[in-house]
């Protein structure tokens, strides 16, 4: 069944504009490598985020968009509860200020940050136009980073006697969220092969708050911290190839450039070059094998691009002293995080035609280094490892409903940073996430 152009742009104006919209709800966390989620998708998800080279549902579109040819026309919608569970502790091996230029200290103790729960929504359309040709829309939430101390974290950055715009105040934190609409075409090329490509339009909202000591050491003082939450806009592109070698056996690759997104101008004093907050790059690549007719195994490696975003790549072990100036610059203050990179592997089993069963595992190495310890406070980021179940259960011919769950154990990395002197400590996050997802199957 052919779709004429007027509606499907009709669908994509208003999905975009419904973002805004969407900003005024405060779910906004999905941290589980680094700030991305471990995949899209909930069938993708139950099998460990794996799937790049599987058509599996028009939300793992933005994993692959060369996928999304071999599926019908559907909608699928649904949400995702998210639980993670972060804290630091800071230990009381520091060495008391002095004077103006003595290191400062985190006040020790274990403090675990509040707002544990988020719900994020998600929503995909996929149109096929012939038998050879789709076009997709797709709505998701593409990650984020979220913060909540109910204390003044930095209190003792401040010097003593300094004005009040200086002081420390509660709660401390962070928070990021990132949306995504994905517009996919994709066209099978002949029996084997597929590819697509996906122009992605992305909003960001973030606040900050607590973070007044660091006003002092900003090239922008006013544009730190307590300014409400800022909202910043962008684009990039995914391409994709799915080849489906031999019976058994199907290839995928993908990749995303780094999104450009403009300047958080209420923020331009605490992020690095004036407040650009780009959205990191990724690759990826992975294989499908048919072991029998109802047991597939997946296998996806993936490369999270954060060394390409001078906000989250830079040191954030610059000398702050009096006088200083390390934060909104090009080179100043940022998480230090490195690139990652994720293995994913995954099997699903059609148990019955009404239900398919699924399991997986993800691990993806550590971007936050020792070093970088105790500024990453504001942005625990750590886990590693992710394990997964989930199942499709078929209610009609034409309605299906999918669920997934993760669990991410805890996982905890101590170190120091030289501001804070020879005091140490360590951050920690695990996660917990269900998803449900109901599809409905249009012809």
């Amino acid at each position: 069944m052919a779709y004429s152009r007027r509606a499907i742009s009709a669908a994509v104006v208003l999905a975009i504009t419904g973002l805004g919209g969407m900003l005024s709800i405060p779910q906004t966390a999905e941290a589980t490598f680094g700030y991305y989620g471990y995949g899209y998708g909930t069938q993708s998800k139950g099998m460990g985020g794996a799937g790049t080279a599987l058509a599996l549902d028009p939300l793992a579109g933005l994993t692959n968009p060369a996928s999304l040819v071999h599926l019908g026309n559907m909608w699928a919608g649904g949400a995702t509860l998210f639980n993670p569970n972060r804290s630091y502790t800071a230990d009381a091996n520091f060495q008391p200020p002095m004077g103006p230029g003595d290191p400062t200290f985190i006040t020790p103790g274990r403090i675990k940050s509040g707002t544990d729960w988020f719900l994020i929504p998600n929503f995909a359309r996929n149109w096929k136009l012939d038998d050879d040709t789709a076009i997709t829309l797709t709505l998701a939430g593409n990650g984020g980073m979220n913060t909540d101390y109910r204390t003044a974290v930095f209190e003792n950055f401040a010097p003593p006697g300094a004005p009040a715009q200086f002081q420390a105040s509660s709660p401390t934190g962070i928070d990021l969220m990132q949306l995504a609409v994905g517009v996919s075409y994709s066209r099978r090329l002949n029996d084997q092969h597929s590819i697509g490509i996906t122009p992605i339009f992305a909003v960001q909202g973030f606040k900050a708050t607590g973070l007044e000591p660091f006003r002092g050491v900003s090239k922008y003082p006013d544009k730190v911290t307590n300014n409400g939450r800022d909202l910043s806009y962008g684009a990039g592109i995914r391409i994709g190839w799915m080849g489906q070698i031999t019976d058994e056996l199907s290839l995928g690759a993908s990749y995303q450039s780094k999104l450009k997104m403009s300047r958080f101008k209420d923020y331009k004093g605490l992020f690095a070059e004036g407040g650009r907050f780009d959205i990191a790059g990724t690759w990826n690549i992975g294989l499908g094998y048919k072991v029998t007719p109802d047991v597939t195994v997946a296998f996806d490696v993936q490369r999270y691009l954060f060394s390409d975003v001078r906000a989250i790549a830079n040191a954030g072990d610059l000398p702050i002293a009096p006088g200083s100036i390390v934060m909104g610059t090009r080179d100043g203050l940022g998480f230090g995080w490195k690139d990652v990179t994720a293995y994913k592997l995954g099997v699903q089993w059609q148990q019955s035609p009404k239900l398919t069963l699924r399991a997986g595992v993800a691990h993806g190495s550590q971007p936050v280094p020792s070093s970088q310890a105790l500024f990453n406070i504001l942005a625990p980021g750590v886990t590693q490892r992710h394990y997964t179940l989930g199942l499709s259960y078929r209610i009609s011919d034409r309605s299906e409903i999918s669920g997934s769950f993760m669990h991410a154990p805890r996982e905890r990395v101590r170190g120091t940073n030289p501001n804070t002197g020879p005091q140490t400590g360590f951050i920690q996050m695990d996660q917990n996430e269900l998803e449900l997802t109901f599809t409905r199957y249009l012809n």
